[in-house]
């Protein structure tokens, strides 16, 4: 007989909506007013806690049970946050997928999922409908919405008042049982499903609160779901500001100084297609953001420029923070502006890669050989650790802790490529190339993927685009290879900023590369006028994609 099981971390939201049923726990926009700032709405915990309780009532009754997986596709909103605690409080598996990561991801993502349950917004159905066959065994169908010609129910036919007693009573599940299944956004290779334990989750909300040095948030501007509901469980009044899944980059700073300002923020998580838009509005307009206590930067490395700034337009007792993450592990590290400025940032223009500070408490961090083969367990990294002096002490970092996914549920082979086994301890192999110094500090110099491979040797992107990226007029830069595997041909893409002139950018670049060795191979500069990124934060950059497009322009005969 299956046990009923939820996350003990929902313990936490109740004990809120028990003490302060009627505080906020969402602000969420809901339509714009004549002069296009947003309108909002409020769903207090008290509301939000019945409405995830109905729907915890309703998935039961119609057979959806402790364990089995739940194909959540929802637009960020107050629905998706309902559906999350639901599925939490029945300990059902969520399996989330974002709606911006395009059509065909998307479909070879819920063929992996196996779901007992869909419950997604129409569109959503409709391919569903439209792909039946590979959704045989999802038997109960919810639409977030209106419904269109298929069968099942509505989120909104179910209420929002419970029917008044309370399901019999469960036990939290062990911390090693899947709690939620989550997909990378598969922008440097094809996107995996990450299997996220009890355990995970609630190291993470435990991480979350040492990063603010456990002084509750009070009121938190949410750009990343996940986060939101870390935050809600921390008893934060979570404001959704208008957002575009797939291009969050899009979002108005004026909508962000708006909530800010109305709401009281006093921290925000956003990634720097968010915040460098913000801080040049800041900039332009003079705004101050009293309230603003801590900025967290994610999703890709923010540049030095934009925390120097930040630091300038916000009060001096705040903190800005860079930090680094993954699907399979957030947080993992975090370093503040003060620490980063200090020195740091002037060793990352000088090719040491970005520094993302030292672990996150619980987290620990290692570098193992440069390989793309499997590594199954910690003999045969430490068998190879003396390669390591080729690539001059840069490596794959891998990471191990109580927040960081041990499994990954698709595809299978994921797991013999992406884990390493230490006697009891599983390392995550991030993907990330980097080197820790002395003081345990973690040198970000690329994504392992995307390395270039010439004949002199591996070249790292991050590290070389940190070089070049201090040149006056330059926006940023992408490295690339162009060529077979081994004898690759780097060639640096270049996005300008606004009015620079390319004629006399080129020569500072030129002359840029010729000061270090790391950089003197790069001949070839291509202008590019917007580089493509990732669909989820807006940040990381194509890398493939302007490769492809240097090969064009080649073929083209451009220059």
């Amino acid at each position: 007989m299956t046990t009923d099981t939820y996350w003990a971390g929902v313990d936490r939201f109740r004990a809120v909506a028990s003490a302060s049923p009627r505080r906020a726990a969402l602000l969420f926009a809901a339509g714009s007013a004549a002069e296009s700032l947003p309108h909002y709405r409020t769903l207090t915990y008290g509301q939000l806690d019945d409405w995830s309780e109905v729907i915890a009532e309703r998935l039961t009754a119609a057979g959806v049970f402790s364990g089995c997986r739940v194909i959540v596709l929802i637009l960020p909103g107050p629905e998706l946050y309902a559906v999350m605690l639901g599925l939490f409080k029945i300990g059902a598996v969520p399996v989330v997928i974002d709606p911006g990561m395009g059509l065909r991801k998307m479909l070879r993502c819920l063929r992996s999922a196996d779901a007992t349950a869909f419950i997604g917004i129409p569109q959503a159905h409709l391919a569903r409908v439209i792909l039946r066959r590979y959704f045989r065994d999802v038997r109960v169908l919810v639409t977030v919405g209106r419904r269109w010609l298929w069968f099942g129910d509505t989120l909104a036919r179910w209420g929002r008042t419970p029917a008044g007693r309370r399901p019999a009573a469960r036990v939290p599940a062990p911390d090693g049982d899947p709690l939620l299944v989550a997909f990378t956004t598969g922008s440097t290779g094809p996107a995996k499903a990450v299997e996220l334990t009890h355990g995970n989750l609630t190291a993470m909300v435990d991480q979350v609160h040492d990063a603010r040095d456990r002084v509750p948030p009070d009121t938190s501007l949410i750009t990343l779901p996940l986060v939101g509901l870390l935050d809600l469980l921390l008893g934060s009044r979570c404001v959704l500001p208008p957002l575009t899944p797939g291009r969050v980059g899009s979002t108005d700073p004026a909508h962000v100084v708006d909530a800010i300002t109305r709401f009281g923020v006093r921290t925000m998580f956003a990634s720097p297609a968010v915040l460098v838009p913000l801080l040049e509005h800041l900039q332009r307009h003079r705004v101050r953001l009293p309230s603003l206590w801590s900025v967290f930067s994610g999703g890709a490395p923010v540049s030095d420029r934009c925390i120097a700034g930040l630091r300038t337009v916000l009060e001096p007792h705040a903190q800005v923070f860079a930090g680094y993450g993954s699907t399979e592990a957030l947080p993992m590290a975090t370093i503040e502006s003060r620490e980063l400025l200090d020195g740091l940032a002037d060793r990352a223009h000088s090719g040491d890669g970005t520094c993302l500070g030292k672990p996150v408490n619980g987290v620990r961090a290692r570098i193992v050989a440069l390989t793309d083969e499997p590594i199954a367990t910690w003999a045969q990294a430490r068998a190879r650790a003396g390669e390591l002096a080729a690539t001059r002490g840069v490596g794959e970092l891998v990471v191990a802790g109580p927040n960081v996914s041990t499994r990954y549920y698709w595809p299978p082979a994921a797991n013999a490529t992406g884990k390493i086994a230490d006697g009891d301890v599983i390392w995550h192999r991030t993907g990330d190339l980097a080197w820790i110094d002395d003081d345990g500090r973690i040198w970000f110099c690329g994504r392992k993927s995307q390395r270039v491979e010439t004949p002199r040797g591996p070249m790292f992107t991050v590290q070389i685009e940190q070089v070049f990226n201090v040149v006056p007029g330059v926006a940023r830069t992408a490295l690339v290879g162009t060529g077979p595997i081994g004898s690759q041909r780097p060639v640096l893409c270049v996005e300008l900023e606004p009015g620079a002139d390319r004629s006399t950018v080129e020569p500072r670049l030129r002359a840029r590369g010729a000061e270090f060795d790391l950089t003197a191979p790069i001949s070839e500069f291509r202008f590019h006028p917007a580089f493509p990124v990732d669909i989820r934060h807006n940040a990381k950059i194509g890398r493939e994609q302007l490769a492809h497009w240097v090969t064009q322009q080649r073929t083209a005969g451009a220059t």
